[in-house]
């Protein structure tokens, strides 16, 4: 019980662990972060980990790789709120500092979680899945300006 109350369960810990076991290139920013590189099928990805401990609250952040070429602000909140329509799970958001779309998504966890392999697993397949999908809809809207309704045309078509 005394070693319980001394040692704070931290998933960043298990995460590196993860990531690195599967050759991915990991780097620790701090106690309750780490960022992982992953080799998409558009481009790289980044993986940011965040670890809340009051809260027992794990986030992920995927960025991906394609920044705006003169694109107005509402255009963007556009296509974000389009693609986020048929998600069920996490959500796409800018980070308007890095001028990249991210792909977020939180999850509680506790030390006692024996599942919690499964469930990173699980949400980061699904972080990677839907960036994949989202990759050539967002380089349509930001790079050759076409409108967000007809850049998702070819995804409805799915």
């Amino acid at each position: 019980m005394l070693a319980e109350s001394l040692y704070k369960y931290n998933p960043i810990d298990d995460i590196e662990c993860l990531f690195a076991a599967k050759q991915h290139s990991t780097e620790r920013r701090g106690h309750n972060e780490v960022v992982v590189q992953i080799a998409g099928k558009w481009d790289k990805m980044l993986l940011f980990f965040a670890w809340e401990e009051q809260m027992n609250c794990l986030h992920l952040s995927c960025m991906i790789n394609v920044e705006p070429e003169d694109v107005a602000l509402p255009t963007i909140f556009e296509l974000l709120a389009l693609l986020n329509e048929d998600l069920w799970v996490g959500y796409f958001s800018y980070w308007q500092e890095a001028q990249t779309p991210l792909f977020r998504h939180s999850m509680f966890l506790d030390a006692a979680d024996e599942k919690f392999s499964a469930k990173l697993a699980q949400v980061v397949d699904i972080a990677l899945t839907e960036c994949e999908r989202a990759y050539p809809i967002f380089h349509a809207v930001f790079k050759q300006k076409i409108e967000p309704r007809r850049a998702l045309l070819p995804m409805m078509l799915m």
